[in-house]
């Protein structure tokens, strides 16, 4: 990296100096044109006086050179005269009477054929006629690169050439391998499922989060089934011109039907699959055809026997209904967040060719990553390979691994920030807040580390980390959440005497726990079990625009009233627990500001003081009145 940087750095002052370079070529010539004694001009001379001089002895020498059909002498007379003269190409008696007279120069003939003299006119011509019809056949792109290929479908086949990926390599997905198995078995052994009358899924549609494994889960669907594979983006289909995408879907399934058994994938199906009647243009929609044609192909009139179609998605929300009925995609198989088991098989796949050290425990790491996708983790275990490299180190160590977790989660590590001692003193308070609140009332998570060192936009950070996969959430824990959030505002609060705007990101999470509780949960004893609020979106741009309100305005009062309410509450439990605690943070903050980070048994003896609140509710008071001023957003601790 450091040879890199040298060498981009190095290349503008290399062009500055080559630029110096020139202009000063150009001032010398210019000056020296300026200045420089004038050069007497040559006489022109009649083809007819110049023979004539050349028969009297005149001429001491001469050059002929052909330009445009004719031939241009240029030559010295005897007493220094300079002349030129045009001469015509044909004339046989020249060259002997200049022999003859003793005129120096060569007087090989320097005629060239008509021929040659043709080629070299229209030569030009007929090269930048090819280059342009090359360029045309270039930009028409597609397998058979023919210049009219419009039509012709950019789906790539493979068949010995295929992914050597398996279902070996594609860990955490055992439900999806098993759904995708039956396909792949139905290619291998169709009678075994005809004689029960069964009929195989046409089409399976993998749904799932980005970077979850679809289009690996694909990759060694391809390697296990041993058939040809055509692979294709929904992207592919639709172009500027009218019908091009109709014909592509036509000219895949007619590839497909020649090498049927086969398995076409349609990664990013979305991309030509949303919704009929809401794009611009309504159905003489460009995309909309391509769609309709996908739509017969499917499972239309002509059905296409042998051919089972796979297709990816994380927006299956925005695809046509006609698209997901049984007969086209009959089988969803979901590509979900993988569990911490499913995240531990992940890591020992990616971790297959790395050098790991025996202190490196991957279910550690698997609970440490709770939210993590396969490709998150194959970037974390990647980033911690390119730590160890930096380090020196030949082996891969729990460090680098811990670093890397870190560094996916809250950034790099911030070394030129320079903190005041005194912000680090409040930056400590506050992340002791938040983690003996979270200590004290999270029974389901436990305080993984805590650290005062600045990364990304955090200038600290408390991990906590669940101590088992959950899947729903009770009220109560949600409004303990809430509390943990508002550990870091009430303890700067509490042992400082003042809030600075560190919890501004703290207080928006919060805000957004409690609104959701209130109007999407139905956990307020005040409003009721009821939604409130509706998301409005158009599906043909993809993404949310607006919410609908289906609730009048004394009903939006009542809910600012609840949020508020349960806010306060929140922060008025965070504050007693602090109080109750005080001993336990002010020696948190004196460790943290000398070690800065703290995690493992070393965060457990200092922590280990702190009184469990978990198996019964602290008794709060009703919360005095707030001045309701809003808080300006900042970047967050």
């Amino acid at each position: 990296m450091a040879n890199q940087k040298k060498t981009g750095s190095s290349n503008p002052n290399l062009l500055k100096e080559l630029i110096g370079w020139a202009l000063l070529f150009v001032i010398m010539w210019g000056a020296w044109a300026m200045f420089k004694p004038p050069v007497s001009q040559p006489i022109q001379l009649s083809y007819t006086d110049f023979v004539t001089r050349v028969q009297a002895g005149d001429v001491k020498d001469v050059t002929f050179e052909i330009s445009d059909a004719i031939q241009v002498g240029t030559g010295t007379l005897k007493d220094g005269t300079k002349f030129t003269t045009i001469a015509p190409l044909y004339d046989a008696s020249l060259y002997p009477l200049l022999v003859e007279k003793g005129v120096v120069g060569d007087f090989s003939n320097p005629q060239r054929s008509v021929w040659l003299t043709l080629l070299l006119n229209i030569g030009s011509y007929v090269l930048l006629i090819g280059v342009f019809f090359f360029m045309m056949q270039r930009m028409q792109g597609g397998q058979n690169n023919q210049v009219f290929g419009f039509g012709k479908s950019r789906a790539k086949l493979f068949m010995d050439n295929r992914p050597r990926v398996t279902f070996k390599d594609v860990a955490g997905l055992d439900e999806a391998k098993e759904e995708t198995g039956e396909l792949i078995e139905y290619l291998k052994n169709p009678k075994k499922f005809t004689t029960m009358g069964a009929t195989i899924p046409k089409g399976a549609l993998l749904v799932g989060p980005p970077g979850c494994g679809k289009t690996l889960l694909a990759r060694a669907i391809s390697g296990e089934a041993k058939v040809p594979f055509f692979n294709v983006s929904g992207s592919e289909f639709v172009e500027m011109f009218v019908g091009v995408g109709a014909s592509r879907v036509r000219d895949l399934f007619t590839q497909a039907k020649q090498y049927a058994p086969c398995i076409v994938f349609i990664d990013e199906i979305d991309a030509v699959g949303r919704h009929r009647g809401a794009g611009i243009g309504g159905g003489n929609d460009e995309r909309e055809q391509t769609l309709n044609q996908l739509l017969v192909e499917m499972d239309g009139f002509d059905a296409n026997k042998g051919i089972i179609i796979l297709a990816a998605t994380n927006r299956p929300d925005v695809l046509d209904p006609a698209l997901l009925r049984p007969g086209r995609f009959d089988r969803r198989v979901v590509i979900d967040l993988p569990d911490a088991k499913g995240r531990e098989e992940i890591l020992k796949v990616h971790a297959a060719g790395k050098p790991f050290a025996a202190n490196v425990s991957f279910s550690t790491i698997a609970k440490e990553t709770a939210g993590f996708t396969g490709a998150d983790l194959e970037n974390l275990l990647n980033e911690s390979a390119l730590l160890a490299v930096r380090r020196s180190k030949t082996e891969i160590t729990m460090d680098e691994v811990e670093e890397a977790i870190d560094k996916v989660i809250a950034g790099p590590q911030k070394k030129s920030r320079v903190i005041s001692e005194d912000e680090r003193r409040r930056i400590a308070f506050h992340e002791s807040g938040h983690a003996v609140v979270g200590k004290a009332l999270a029974a389901r998570e436990e305080v993984h580390r805590i650290s005062i060192v600045s990364r990304g936009m955090a200038l600290g950070y408390t991990l906590q980390l669940p101590t088992e996969d959950r899947y729903m959430r009770t009220s109560e824990e949600l409004l303990r959440e809430v509390a943990g959030l508002l550990g870091g505002s009430a303890s700067e609060k509490l042992f400082l005497g003042s809030i600075s705007t560190g919890p501004s990101n703290d207080l928006e999470r919060a805000t957004d726990v409690v609104h959701r509780m209130i109007r999407a949960y139905g956990m307020s004893d005040k409003l009721g079990p009821l939604t409130y609020g509706k998301s409005s979106d158009l599906v043909f741009l993809g993404k949310e625009l607006s919410e609908e309100r289906n609730y009048s305005e004394e009903t939006a009062q009542a809910i600012d009233a609840e949020a508020r309410r349960l806010v306060e509450e929140q922060y008025q439990r965070a504050t007693e627990i602090l109080e109750m605690n005080r001993a336990v943070v002010e020696n948190l903050v004196k460790v943290l500001l000398e070690k800065e980070t703290l995690q493992g048994p070393e965060l457990e003896e200092v922590l280990k003081g702190v009184i469990d609140l978990t198996a019964s509710t602290v008794q709060i008071q009703p919360p005095a009145a707030s001045s309701g001023a809003p808080v300006s957003p900042q970047p967050a601790l």
